[in-house]
């Protein structure tokens, strides 16, 4: 479930266009947004998995952008963090499959919430982190 995560990547990805010949720690992106520098580097991970940012180790180290925000679409950085999983998530547990309700409704589910994914895919296509960097 992508929750909160695609706002502290479209923060940090943000972060690092206004600062593009930068290298940003963890650290300052953890106090700009707020939260605990591990959630910080678990999106990150995510991030340079994605090919999106590259790191540096040390005491000038930090995260840059590997390419121009003017080449990075924020369905890039939707589709580093989605995954595999949908915006909102199914239940865990097993439905009763004597329900007429609860034998369908995880596969309803799941073709609505690749429905509800795709639309947000297309949005965030329209969009690029420059765009989005040059609106603050």
């Amino acid at each position: 479930m992508v929750k909160s995560s695609l706002s502290t990547s479209l923060h940090i990805m943000t972060l690092l266009a206004m600062f593009p010949e930068k290298w940003i720690s963890s650290k300052i992106m953890a106090e700009s947004i707020h939260i605990n520098s591990v959630l910080v580097r678990q999106e990150l991970r995510k991030l340079k998995e994605a090919e999106l940012i590259q790191s540096k180790e040390g005491k000038n180290g930090g995260v840059k952008l590997i390419k121009n925000a003017s080449e990075i679409l924020l369905a890039d950085v939707f589709k580093a963090i989605k995954k595999d999983d949908h915006v909102f998530e199914i239940r865990s547990e097993t439905p009763d499959k004597t329900c007429k309700v609860g034998k369908k409704i995880n596969t309803k589910l799941n073709s609505l919430y690749q429905e509800i994914d795709n639309a947000i895919l297309l949005k965030l296509e329209e969009t690029t982190l420059e765009t989005f960097k040059n609106s603050f």
